[in-house]
């Protein structure tokens, strides 16, 4: 045992403790409580870490991991500066009602049934795709999209995993995503400094997620029609839009094209904010005081509300930091690491990539399907996996977080995207009296994305599709050289 090795009364596996304890109170708040609050999340992360603290035969010390090997880290401070960014500019996609335009874009066009569905569904991926936030999206998608839709005569459980399905996408995808952003970060170089680059992750994942989105389209359009017709709609029943929200494309193109040839978000997310400002001035979209203003002593605006909204989730990703910097410091995820390096399915880079993906499947479902948490828990220990078989930072971050987005994520009675949906229909059934409850089981089986990127993912690990390797220089190669 190393002299700087944090040490706890009760053995070395009380280093466990504080994440046990959250990913019980985790369980609990989504299984039994049905409570999603980062900032809740947050706070019980902390009261982990403190009851911890009780086990420490150092306190001092605990505390000095939990803020120089956590918190304090430079993957953690990094995360949070890109979130805080990324907050700006999803709520000015947001409030620019790109979701509204394309909502009536489709009534206007005629779609009906499945079709209707198959349009929300792209029409949704590319909302979340744009802001990097499924549950955003889910708030903002369900109101315009789910009425209308069943009075297209679109199915309503279908419809909903067509929603559902679409945010997951745009969180899997997008540049922005605070998945993506810890998907990238976790995952370290060996033989050079830094960590993955997100837009060659973005890139890396790009094909695996298109296939799987082209697989659930067509079942989405096959099973989308509603056998029990509601009723012909009359008006469009959404709130008044224009199709000069469309308009709201053009930044979001703007951040995919510089993030892929820049590989540098810093640039991408600024140039997206400053053209959507410049679009939405323009087009009429934006007024002065819609993206900063002060009124009577209060602050306004999609750039202030962006940022302020952002801070809960800065701060549960910052409380989980605290609590991996417990672990990093007592050689806790060095253990573990090695354990499962050393196991027999590891021996292999393919064994070593299912090591990486059932551990990613494990960690979402006890976090209740929380991706962004169980991707900064698991990350590390993926990175340490593939690391040992020289997989590209690039391939071992698409492993983690693809597979985290599949099956994990949908599990009924447990998923937190499960029970967003299913509040946010409930919450529809008081103003829309023909939509019904949904049953979970359903709208997990026909949650045809995360099922699809199952397959796909899995299939990619059977035959090596995009597998990927990390040579001597650092440099990203298809085969390792014999030498």
């Amino acid at each position: 045992m190393s002299n700087d090795e944090l040490t706890f009364r009760g053995g070395k596996n009380m280093a466990l403790l504080p994440m046990v304890l959250f990913i019980i109170s985790c369980s609990l708040f989504f299984s039994v409580f049905h409570v999603f609050d980062m900032t809740a999340l947050a706070m019980l992360a902390f009261l982990s870490i403190m009851l911890g603290a009780l086990f420490s035969r150092n306190v001092t010390q605990y505390w000095k991991s939990v803020i120089s090997e956590g918190i304090g880290s430079e993957m953690a401070v990094t995360i949070a500066t890109i979130l805080l960014i990324i907050g700006m500019y999803a709520k000015m996609i947001a409030q620019s009602g790109v979701a509204d335009s394309f909502a009536m874009l489709a009534q206007h066009l005629g779609l009906h049934g499945g079709s209707f569905t198959l349009f929300t569904f792209v029409a949704v991926c590319i909302v979340a795709t744009a802001t990097g936030t499924s549950v955003g999206t889910l708030f903002t998608a369900f109101p315009v999209f789910y009425p209308s839709g069943i009075l297209l005569g679109a199915d309503p459980v279908v419809l909903a995993s067509a929603i559902l399905c679409g945010a997951i996408f745009g969180d899997n995808i997008a540049p922005i995503s605070d998945t993506t952003v810890a998907s990238a970060s976790t995952q370290s170089y060996q033989h050079r400094p830094g960590s993955a680059e997100i837009a060659g992750v973005v890139a890396a994942r790009f094909k695996f997620a298109l296939v799987s989105a082209i697989i659930a389209g067509v079942l989405f359009y096959i099973f989308g029609n509603n056998s029990h017709h509601v009723a012909e709609i009359t008006a469009y029943q959404a709130k008044a839009s224009s199709y000069k929200s469309l308009w709201m494309l053009v930044p979001i193109t703007v951040l995919l094209l510089v993030a892929m040839k820049t590989r540098n978000i810093f640039k991408a997310i600024p140039a997206g904010i400053l053209t959507g400002i410049i679009i939405g001035l323009l087009t009429g979209i934006f007024s002065f005081q819609d993206i900063f203003a002060l009124n009577n002593g209060d602050v306004t605006g999609f750039l202030y509300k962006g940022f302020h909204e952002m801070v809960s989730t800065i701060l549960f990703v910052l409380s989980l930091f605290g609590i991996i910097g417990i672990l990093r410091a007592s050689h806790t995820m060095a253990r573990i690491s090695a354990a499962i390096c050393h196991s027999r399915l590891a021996q292999t880079a393919q064994g070593a990539e299912w090591c990486i993906a059932l551990g990613s499947i494990v960690a979402t479902a006890l976090v209740g399907g929380v991706t962004s948490a169980s991707i900064l828990a698991f990350g590390p220990v993926a990175s340490e996996i593939g690391a040992r078989k020289s997989l590209h930072p690039y391939r071992r971050a698409v492993l983690v977080d693809c597979f985290a987005m599949t099956l994990a994520a949908i599990i009924p009675f447990l998923s937190a995207f499960i029970f967003i949906v299913s509040a946010i229909v409930g919450s529809l059934q008081k103003d829309y009296p023909f939509i019904e409850k949904l049953n979970p089981i359903e709208l997990s089986l026909t949650a045809f994305y995360p099922l699809a990127l199952f397959v796909v993912m899995s299939f990619s690990v059977i035959v090596g599709w995009g597998r990927r390797y990390e040579d001597k220089n650092g440099l990203l190669v298809k085969k390792l050289s014999e030498n």
